[in-house]
């Protein structure tokens, strides 16, 4: 006969029960609680490398230096003006205006004579600062610049849906401004025709003497003057209150080293300190004296 395997009873279990768990115990891997210090330390050196900006700290700041910051601008608005004024050579300018126009008859004028007109004036623009034109007129004119120098100080433009074009000259002397401008288009009509094959430009406004300079303008340079200056001084503050690292007050103690302080001593000179503490002695034998008396 085959023997009848009996079940363990409840305290056979009970027991058998707490031995697992014995076991279980012995091989459970230990926990080690860390201390809340290293937990701060460990947060604080993930954190090391983000910066931190209080806007309301960096107003602060610059609200202290208010007056700094008013004499930066001052100062730089000073220098930029004195600049302008003694160093800046004033330049004038002059503009004389060609009107492009190819007709094929002498009635209304068609698409056709419009977009011959349109190509024209990008033709014109590259001949009038070409260096046959612009020599005849630094011939005409007996100019001490070159042909580099003349065709830096001239500008062709041409407005927007118009057959205009507005030849410009930028020179430190009014009547020469205007002179250049002259001659130019007045070259340009004799030439560029012959070269091009097309009609005659008409010159339907001449070049006038400046009377004012249109460069420098002293207001311009000199509020720009200010606010550079007044930026870089804005920007030495801001970048001294973020890379300080000195620890000020009790927040700066936790924010650094995660201890927060339990008192704090105020600033003061030793020298008034014993001073007062010897006024302080002195008074307490007097007292002591006059009550043994």
């Amino acid at each position: 006969m085959i023997d009848e395997i009996s079940e363990p009873s409840y305290q056979e279990k009970v027991v058998i029960s707490q031995e697992d768990h014995h076991v279980n115990e012995s091989f459970r891997a230990p926990v080690v609680a860390t201390p809340p210090a290293q937990l701060t330390r460990a947060a604080r050196t993930a954190e090391d490398d983000e910066v931190e900006i209080d806007l309301v700290e960096l107003a602060y700041t610059l609200w202290q230096h208010i007056w700094f910051i008013i004499l930066s601008f001052v100062f730089g608005a000073v220098i930029a003006f004195v600049y302008t004024r003694f160093y800046v050579t004033p330049l004038y300018t002059a503009t004389a205006k060609m009107y492009i126009l190819s007709s094929s008859s002498n009635s209304v004028v068609n698409l056709s004579d419009l977009q011959i007109s349109s190509s024209l004036r990008s033709d014109y623009q590259e001949l009038l600062t070409s260096r046959p034109v612009l020599e005849k007129v630094i011939n005409s004119l007996n100019l001490e610049y070159d042909y580099g120098q003349l065709a830096k100080t001239i500008t062709i433009s041409n407005p927007k849906d118009t057959r205009i074009l507005n030849v410009t000259v930028v020179t430190p002397s009014p009547q020469l401004s205007a002179d250049i401008a002259n001659q130019l288009v007045w070259q340009g009509q004799q030439d560029l025709p012959a070269i091009m094959k097309s009609e005659e430009p008409s010159i339907f406004e001449d070049a006038i003497v400046p009377t004012k300079k249109s460069s420098p303008s002293f207001i311009k340079n000199t509020a720009i003057g200010g606010l550079i200056t007044t930026l870089l001084y804005c920007a030495f503050l801001v970048f001294r209150q973020v890379t300080n690292d000195t620890i000020i007050t009790p927040d700066d103690m936790y924010n650094a080293f995660g201890i927060q302080p339990l008192a704090t001593i105020p600033e003061g000179k030793l020298d008034e300190f014993h001073k007062n503490s010897r006024k302080i002695q002195k008074q307490d034998r007097k007292a002591k004296k006059r009550n043994k008396r």
